[in-house]
């Protein structure tokens, strides 16, 4: 039997014996964990996504400056 499957057995195991008031702190940790594994692409708007898709087609189509260009442009707002 692997891991994984014996501590589903041992956590339905114990659920019973659990009050209603520890069974809602349990579903509370539960849906903390599942919440923080949410990827962070699920976290963001649509639109936020759309420009992400867009600057890696960009990308991908050799549509991009060099760091070095950009910094040459804007040195003088950057200098103290």
């Amino acid at each position: 039997m692997n891991a994984a499957k014996s501590l589903d057995e041992e956590i339905i195991r114990h659920l019973p014996q659990l009050n209603t008031k520890q069974k809602k702190t349990v579903l509370t940790v539960v849906k903390t964990f599942m919440e923080e594994q949410k990827d962070w692409w699920e976290k963001i708007g649509e639109e936020q996504q759309k420009m992400i898709d867009k600057a890696l087609e960009e990308v991908k189509e050799g549509k991009l400056t060099a760091h070095e260009e950009v910094m040459k442009k804007y040195q003088k707002w950057l200098k103290k």
